[in-house]
């Protein structure tokens, strides 16, 4: 007994209270740390297998591995195995696999079932959005700040286009073809103008096109789409709310989102010296990676403070600390960051695959009928209008134009959260909510072999010049 208590001191108890913060409101109606512990750490599990099952099998098919992901995802989530699941996918512990193990095998309470669920999708959520921070990094990291800002003009135009034509497009549909009121269509068209920075730029980095000039385009205009989706969704959530738009609100996001953005980009020169400097003095392990995921984390905390985005900051970390492939530290520092991201990353993707509700497609159902029509209709016009917005861009001579437009299609997390906002203002009927997830399901799915498609093209081209020059 004594040294089982010498465990629990040593152990246990550290470990409860690292997630205790998290787990506090969920802990004061019944959940017990050590429960939730053991179910994050069994989907963990079933995350990773997931997360290398799919992404291999799909590596083998040829296509990009986070596809895979995002299936496994599917597989082992709300729409199948019922594995990880959430309470927001409208499940409860009692369809939970994992909470069924627990109770089976660790002893939990069957009247703590339900709280511990909800601490469990709450750690793993915030696990989750570490995961889509540290991709943001990475990503950053790997871009050029100077190509960036050469296509910046480009990426603008693009963003903007990607925006406008999908939101006039559906808002005006809704009202004209399907007679929706204007603050639900109003919803619609601003679904559909998100982009999933984090889905396009892993896709673009596996197939090797992220520091090409269409991968530059497309990643600076899903970031400014990011911003901009923000701002809409801040003026749609208080037009559903108040029925009037918040203007100095809109106007707030406006100048901090430029702000910030502008100013660490301004700000990176500094940055890279002082880190240089710092690092090269440290003489223990981790000198160049744990003073640039301070300064990512730290950063990504700025976003969120903000009312920005934490992946937006932890995108402009990266952007300061990109010169560094010059030095011995920088190279270091992209050495020690892959493993990090590799652990941590693919935890988002299935988690977005595991809250994916395949259900909505059941035409039993009659909300899911009336909302599949309504979702042909916002899946053309999220294609439709992402796709031409590949073609503003001009002046630069011959591009593949069609990939940059594919590359802004995924709506993934973040037509999600536009989802689940407007679900919450009571402002989307039900058929309009299952069409609106669809939409976010299809595009997202759709986008990555669409990528590997029509870049694909273009890497037969790379790879015959070695050999027409030898």
């Amino acid at each position: 007994m004594a040294e089982s208590n010498f465990f629990s001191e040593i152990f246990l108890f550290p470990l409860s209270g690292k997630i205790a913060p998290i787990l506090a409101t969920a802990t004061e109606t019944g959940a017990e740390p050590e429960m939730v512990l053991a179910g994050v750490l069994l989907s963990l599990v079933a995350i990773y297998i997931a997360s290398k099952a799919g992404g291999e099998f799909f590596s083998w098919l040829n296509f990009p591995p986070v596809l895979g992901e995002l299936v496994g995802g599917v597989v082992i989530g709300i729409s199948a195995l019922h594995l990880v699941i959430f309470p927001e996918s409208g499940a409860d512990s009692s369809s939970s696999v994992i909470i069924n193990i627990l109770e089976a095998t660790a002893g939990l309470a069957p009247e703590a079932a339900g709280a511990t669920l909800q601490a469990q999708s709450e750690v793993l959520d915030v696990l989750a959005e570490l995961g889509v921070i540290i991709l943001l990094f990475e990503i950053g990291l790997e871009s050029n700040i100077r190509d960036l800002m050469q296509v910046g003009v480009q990426s603008l135009i693009v963003a903007t286009v990607g925006v406008v034509l999908p939101f006039v497009g559906g808002t005006a549909g809704m009202m004209a073809i399907f007679h929706v009121s204007a603050v639900p269509a109003v919803f619609a068209g601003a679904a559909l103008t998100a982009t999933s920075i984090g889905i396009t730029s892993r896709v673009l980095t596996e197939i090797n096109r992220l520091n090409t000039q269409e991968g530059q385009i497309i990643l600076g205009a899903a970031v400014i789409d990011d911003v901009m989706g923000i701002i809409i969704l801040a003026v749609v959530a208080s037009l559903a709310k108040t029925g009037e738009v918040d203007i100095i609100n809109v106007v707030y996001l406006i100048i901090s989102a430029s702000v910030f953005l502008v100013g660490a980009i301004l700000l990176g020169r500094f940055f890279n010296d002082g880190f240089v400097f710092f690092a090269e003095k440290f003489k223990t392990r981790g000198r160049a990676v744990i003073p640039a995921l301070t300064i990512a984390l730290f950063m990504a905390y700025i976003g969120t403070a903000i009312h920005l985005e934490a992946i937006l900051g932890a995108f402009a970390a990266g952007l300061v600390l990109d010169n560094l492939d010059q030095k011995e530290v920088g190279r270091e520092l992209e050495e020690l960051i892959r493993p990090i991201s590799d652990v941590i990353v693919p935890i988002f993707f299935v988690t977005v695959g595991t809250k994916t509700n395949l259900n909505v497609l059941n035409p039993a159902i009659p909300t899911n009928r009336e909302g599949l029509v309504i979702a042909i209709f916002l899946i053309a016009v999220a294609i439709v209008g992402k796709v031409a917005c590949g073609f503003s861009v001009f002046g630069l001579g011959p591009i593949n134009r069609l990939a940059i437009g594919v590359g802004m299609v995924p709506r993934g997390e973040v037509g999600l959260v536009f989802a689940s906002v407007g679900s919450a203002s009571g402002a989307l009927s039900p058929a309009l909510d299952v069409a609106i997830i669809l939409m976010v399901i299809l595009t997202t799915f759709l986008a990555p072999p669409l990528l590997r498609v029509v870049f694909g093209k273009a890497e037969a081209e790379t790879e015959e010049v070695p050999e027409t020059s030898g």
